[in-house]
Parts: structure tokens; C-alpha cells; sequence
């Protein structure tokens, strides 16, 4: 008997072959297989879908299309110590309201889109930092449509235009009367965190003691008391708060290359930004914004608050005393 005869097979011709050789042979055609299998699915692949024109969209096309961080809901961040764009006014019995230009707008918004609306109040940082965690829809806060935030936000076209100022107080009016005047190791200037104005303080002012302050109303506060010797502000918010305290002189215009405020808007939602350039088109043509702004500088001198609430939605006490 023949030694292999226990490790062989016969196929149907009589050709003897080895099981090893069998087992080879089925290996190499699995290997090409899933080999081809591989190589099949590389070589084919799905078409592209063609980016959309969103611009070229009407709005009720792009409300078709719209989807916001939470469902139903136009979900904006804002910081409400920024009169007259957003701030709280205080009624006889310290009711607050969350009013500003910002917040009549947002309403206008939400109304067009057919969402209803809801503002998270935070500190200005917060409302970058939401906006780049892409954990709401808009940011209304006053943005300048600085290039150095486009990681965080895309802008929506200016929606209001103005300018940046430099102020001081009375008291200081006759020493400080120009930028270079500013621009003084001896003083002090002062800006809100993370705003344009802080980096205008360092651009104008850079041997001055440059001081950032979390709220604009402290900014303020510090110019009238002489701890601070001016501050970098936006044109309107000076505006607004010397109406309120004769105290305050704006100085001069400051340069600044964006003229104007913009609305940060979620970077996923190329939707929403173009429906939103469409809204701000019709707001400025039909007369609404400059409506919303001119009701929140009346609104602006009468009682208010410049800060966030607390827990039970009151002005918190330490304010309410000072």
C-alpha cells in the first residue's frame, strides 16, 4: 500500500492530489477574493453630492431646509451688559426684563423663521465659547466681525453700523486728548474681556497699563471713579452711558478696519446663515432695526441693570444696594 494513500484524494480524471496541496490551493483563491473584494470597494466610490447654493435660496426654501441646535427652537447666547444691545431695564418694583436692540431683533428672527425663541444670558466669554462648541444657533453680543474669531463663529453681514471710541472722565478730559496723550505708562486703560476693545487698548495704547474687566458697566464705573484713566468702547455704548452720566467724555474715534456688528452664527449651519443675511436684509428695509435701536436708547437711560441674574431671576442684591 502506498505510504500517502492516507493523505491523498482522487478527482474525477484520477489525477492524484496531497491535501497539502488541496489546502494551498484553496487559500490562494481565498486571498484573491477578499483581495478583489477590497480592491472593489475602493474602486468605486459613491459620487459626490454638489455642494448647494444656499445664497441663491429663498427663505422659505431655506427654512425647508433649516435645523437647529434644538429642535422647534432658535437657541441664542448673549451677555446682557451691553446697553443698548442688550441689558436689563428695572421696573418700579425690580422686575427685570431682558430688552436691547439684540433682543427685539432675535425676536424678529425667531418670528421669521417660525421658531420659537430662546436666550441663554452669559458673560461675553461664554457666548464665544458656546458659539465654538457649536452648542447654540446665534450669538447676539455686539460682535465685530473680527478675522480672529472665524475658528469659532462664521458673521452674518453687518447688521448695524458703528464705530469704536476712546473715553475718559471729566476730570482727566484736560490731560487726555488724544490716543498718544493715552498711550502713557502712568495710565490706566481699561476694556471689557475678550472684546475688540481690549485688543484695540493694546494696538493704541500698548505702553499704557491696559486692564481687562469682565462687564462693561465696571468699565464704566472705574472711569467715573479715577481708577481707570479711560477705556477703548463702542461708540453707541459710550453714547448711551454719558446720556446716563455727564461724567464721561468720549475723547476721539478709534480706527478699526470692521465697522459694524455682525451675529455669530453656529459654523454647521451654512442654512442658517444664509436665511439669516435674508432677514437682515428685510429688517433694514422695512425700517424694523433702526426701530429696535432707537426703542433701546430710550430704554437705555431709564433704569437698568448690566449683568446677569440671579438664581430667582433678580438683580442680585450686592447691585440692587450699589
Amino acid at each position: 500500500m502506498n505510504k500517502d494513500a492516507n493523505i491523498s484524494t482522487v478527482n474525477r480524471n484520477g489525477n492524484a492530489k496531497t491535501i497539502f496541496e488541496n489546502n494551498i490551493a484553496l487559500m490562494l483563491a481565498l486571498v484573491m477574493v477578499f483581495a478583489l473584494c477590497a480592491c472593489g470597494g475602493n474602486s468605486d466610490p459613491k459620487p459626490t453630492e454638489e455642494a448647494k447654493d444656499y445664497s441663491s435660496m429663498t427663505l422659505d426654501q431655506l427654512k425647508a431646509e433649516l435645523k437647529t441646535v434644538n429642535e422647534g427652537k432658535l437657541t441664542i447666547a448673549t451677555s446682557p451688559d451691553f446697553a443698548p444691545y442688550e441689558f436689563y431695564s428695572v421696573d418700579k418694583d425690580g422686575n427685570a426684563t431682558l430688552v436691547g436692540f439684540d433682543i427685539a431683533f432675535a425676536k424678529y428672527i425667531a418670528d421669521k423663521l417660525g421658531l420659537e425663541l430662546e436666550i441663554v444670558p452669559m458673560d461675553f466669554d461664554g457666548t464665544l465659547a458656546e458659539l465654538g462648541a457649536k452648542k447654540c444657533d446665534l450669538g447676539m453680543a455686539g460682535y465685530s466681525p473680527d478675522p480672529d474669531r472665524a475658528n469659532l463663529m462664521n458673521f452674518s453681514k453687518i447688521y448695524y453700523e458703528g464705530g469704536q471710541c476712546f473715553i475718559t472722565s471729566k476730570a482727566n478730559a484736560d490731560k487726555i486728548k488724544s490716543l498718544d496723550d493715552a498711550n502713557n505708562s502712568q495710565y490706566k486703560i481699561g476694556a471689557q474681556t475678550g472684546s475688540i476693545q481690549s485688543k484695540l487698548a493694546k494696538q493704541n495704547t500698548p505702553d499704557a497699563d491696559n486692564i481687562d474687566l469682565s462687564k462693561v458697566p465696571d468699565v464704566i464705573a472705574e472711569v467715573i471713579s479715577g481708577k481707570l484713566d479711560g477705556a477703548f468702547m463702542e461708540t453707541i455704548v459710550a453714547k448711551s452711558y454719558q446720556a446716563q452720566y455727564p461724567e464721561i467724555v468720549i475723547v476721539c474715534d478709534v480706527p478699526y478696519e470692521q465697522e459694524g456688528s455682525a451675529i455669530g452664527v453656529n459654523k454647521d449651519n451654512e442654512v442658517l446663515l444664509a436665511a439669516l443675511n435674508l432677514i437682515i436684509d428685510e429688517a433694514i428695509n422695512d425700517g424694523s432695526l433702526q426701530k429696535f435701536v432707537d426703542e433701546a436708547g430710550i430704554l437705555a437711560i431709564g433704569d437698568k441693570y448690566e449683568g446677569l441674574l440671579d438664581g430667582s431671576g433678580k438683580v442680585p442684591e450686592a447691585d440692587t444696594a450699589a
